[in-house]
C-alpha cells in the first residue's frame, strides 16, 4: 500500500470515527438520522407556533390522540415520571403533544388532556396537511379506522417518542423499552449537552 492511500484510509478512518455518535445512551441515537426540528402549528392555547419557539430547551415529540386507551396516557406518564426525578432541570426541557385526530381534538380537550400530566407537557394541532408533512418528517403514519354505531373511531399512530437537543437537532427516538429513570437520565444528558454535538 502506497504512503498516500495509507494516508488517506487513516484520514478515513478518523473523519468516520468522530462522526459517530459519543455519548451512551438508553434510546437509540438518531443523531445524522433524522432531519432538525420544524413546524408550525396551533398551540392548546389557541397560539400559532413554531419550531423556532421552543429553541433553548430539550424538546420531546409524540404524536397521540386524547381518546388512545393505552399508548399515549402511559407514555406521557413516563415522561411525567423521569421529569420528576429532574426538578432542578424540568423547567428546561417541553414535551409537545402533537394530536393526530384534529377533528376530535379541540384546543379545550387538549388542555384539559395535558393538564393530566405535567405542566411541561403542551398540546398541538393543525391541519391534516400540516399534520401528515410533521408525520412523514419523521418517518411515522397515522390513519383512522371505521367509526362505530356510536361514531367512535380509534387511530392508529406511531409511539415513538423524539428527543431534540435545544438546536433542534434531532438526537434519540424513545420507545416503549425505556423506564422512567433510564428516560430521565437520557433527557438530563440532553440538558447538559445543550446544543453540542
Amino acid at each position: 500500500m502506497s504512503s498516500k492511500l495509507l494516508v488517506s484510509v487513516i484520514a478515513l478512518a478518523f473523519v468516520a470515527g468522530c462522526a459517530r455518535e459519543s455519548h451512551e445512551w438508553h434510546a437509540k441515537s438518531i443523531r445524522g438520522l433524522m432531519p432538525p426540528l420544524e413546524f408550525t402549528l396551533t398551540s392548546e392555547n389557541g397560539q400559532e407556533v413554531s419550531a423556532q419557539d421552543y429553541r433553548g430547551k430539550t424538546v420531546l415529540l409524540f404524536f397521540g390522540y386524547t381518546n388512545c386507551p393505552d399508548y399515549c396516557p402511559t407514555t406521557l406518564s413516563r415522561l411525567k415520571l423521569a421529569l420528576d426525578k429532574l426538578p432542578d432541570l424540568r423547567s428546561q426541557v417541553v414535551i409537545l403533544f402533537v394530536s393526530v385526530d384534529p377533528k376530535r381534538d379541540t384546543l379545550e380537550y387538549l388542555r384539559q388532556y395535558t393538564s393530566n400530566f405535567a405542566p411541561e407537557v403542551i398540546g398541538l394541532t393543525g391541519s391534516m396537511k400540516a399534520l401528515s408533512e410533521l408525520a412523514k418528517r419523521y418517518r411515522t403514519t397515522f390513519s383512522y379506522g371505521e367509526p362505530d354505531e356510536h361514531g367512535f373511531y380509534a387511530v392508529s399512530h406511531g409511539i415513538a417518542v423524539y428527543a431534540f437537543d435545544t438546536a433542534g437537532a434531532a438526537r434519540l427516538m424513545m420507545l416503549q423499552e425505556e423506564k422512567p429513570d433510564e428516560i430521565a437520565a437520557d433527557i438530563k444528558q440532553l440538558v447538559e449537552l445543550g446544543d453540542s454535538p
